[in-house]
């Protein structure tokens, strides 16, 4: 739809202008137009490219993988066949064409056969998520803030919720502030394996973060010796991130996956580290303070 508007506008006469008549009144025309009233149009811009080729293979990977078996097959037989009705001596002689083209169909026959039993035999390996085994913990430091508390609980839902986050401990300034998730099952009492924090920071593993002040990523833990020295985390713990926070403490985050943590996650998790300790060294200031201020 559009709308034309006509305005008279009134120039007022200005007696020092160089122009000895005064201009007249002149019309203003305004086009309006609005967009509402336009039919909607497609989408112009770039589209994701399809390949085909990778799609289908993708859908029927067996038989794709099982295809060179069944070449090498069907062209075997076709040798074999053509031998046998050509009125060729079954004996291979060199000095016959035929032969030679026979053993070099057959040599490769057989090469497509070999290839589709390795193309059978060596497949990726799927990952996939397991359940944790041990029991449900949630243990808070007592005697902590209210702000505290819910910036830890915040950062437990956030890690959960968004990664394949299953267990988290914070241990700050020598205190464990928080275990939850799950843990690891006593096998005496059947119940939670509550963290030992001299233990764990006599550890090489948490020294060996400390020092580097840098994020450890164990992607696939069975496969690292320091698994020992997280006895608190479920036996079937598949990836950890060691978090440092700080020079006074460290989150450990244990997974349920493989390789389950990626790139973004573990930009994500060390942003979360440092929002962690700048809140965790103001309440741990403050409470020094206190305490100084008691003592006197």
């Amino acid at each position: 739809m559009e709308a034309r508007f006509i305005n008279p506008i009134q120039v007022p006469t200005n007696p020092n202008h160089r122009f000895s008549r005064p201009p007249q009144d002149f019309l203003r025309f305004i086009r309006a137009s609005s967009s509402t009233s336009q039919e909607p149009k497609s989408y112009r811009g770039p589209k994701p490219s399809k390949n085909l080729v990778a799609d289908f293979i993708s859908r029927n990977d067996d038989s794709v993988r099982s295809l060179p078996i069944y070449v090498g097959g069907a062209s075997l037989l076709a040798v074999l066949f053509n031998r046998a009705v050509s009125g060729i001596a079954p004996v291979a002689d060199a000095s016959s064409s035929q032969s030679r083209a026979d053993l070099l169909a057959l040599g490769l026959a057989v090469t497509n056969l070999l290839t589709g039993l390795v193309w059978l035999s060596i497949r990726p390996k799927t990952i996939t998520s397991v359940e944790p085994e041990g029991v449900d913990c949630k243990v808070l430091e007592s005697n902590l803030p209210a702000s505290i508390v819910s910036e830890l609980l915040w950062a437990w839902e956030s890690l959960k919720a968004a990664t394949c986050c299953k267990s988290l401990v914070i241990v700050y300034n020598g205190i464990c502030l928080i275990q939850t998730g799950m843990v690891a099952e006593s096998p005496e009492d059947k119940k939670a394996v509550i963290v030992n924090t001299d233990k764990l920071m006599k550890g090489s593993v948490y020294r060996g973060v400390m020092k580097s002040k840098a994020q450890s990523y164990l992607a696939n833990l069975s496969l690292y010796p320091g698994r020992s020295e997280l006895p608190f985390l479920p036996a079937n713990t598949q990836a950890v991130i060691l978090q440092p926070l700080g020079d006074k403490g460290i989150a450990v985050i244990g997974g349920n996956t493989i390789r389950g943590f990626t790139s973004s996650d573990q930009a994500w998790i060390s942003s979360i580290g440092e929002k962690l300790d700048a809140t965790l060294g103001r309440c741990f200031i403050d409470w020094d303070e206190i305490s100084q201020e008691t003592d006197q």
